[in-house]
């Protein structure tokens, strides 16, 4: 072949690849896209899983977040009651121990007093062993205490 014919083969070729980029580069710009091994596809759909994951992580971070929150505010009730108690029960200590009759039998106005004094506890937390809240009457201990109760 002659270096004239390998030239102008050159430039066809040359003419052929221009047009086709410029082709390509037209028709890429009116929206056309060709990709026949699916490239792209594959590209958006780990994207789109990569973006759901973010998001139920996010979700779970969230639900944590309120699950912790909502754990300090029970704790947080849990030791106000538990000092309320506390002080119900120093209180009425006090006032058993000094009382003329400590350590006599129980009478009906001492009676009264710790009924008193099981009625604040139960208000306080009315779901104690006795208490009229409770899942049962009283628990693990002696049987409550009734006025007018023959047996005690």
């Amino acid at each position: 072949m002659s270096p004239r014919v390998l030239m102008r083969a050159a430039a066809w070729i040359a003419g052929g690849v221009t047009a086709l980029v410029l082709l390509s580069a037209l028709l890429s710009g009116l929206g056309l896209r060709w990709d026949p091994l699916g490239f792209e596809r594959r590209r958006l759909e780990r994207a789109e899983a990569g973006a759901a994951l973010g998001r139920a992580e996010a979700d779970a971070r969230r639900l944590e977040a309120q699950g912790g929150a909502d754990q300090m505010r029970r704790l947080d009730q849990f030791h106000q009651r538990e000092a309320t108690v506390g002080q119900v029960t120093a209180a009425v200590l006090d006032q058993a121990r000094s009382a003329a009759d400590a350590h006599q039998p129980l009478e009906t106005d001492r009676a009264d007093r710790l009924r008193r004094h099981d009625g604040e506890l139960c208000g306080i937390a009315p779901d104690l062993d006795g208490c009229a809240g409770a899942a049962g009457p009283a628990g693990s201990g002696d049987a409550a205490v009734r006025p007018g109760d023959p047996a005690r």
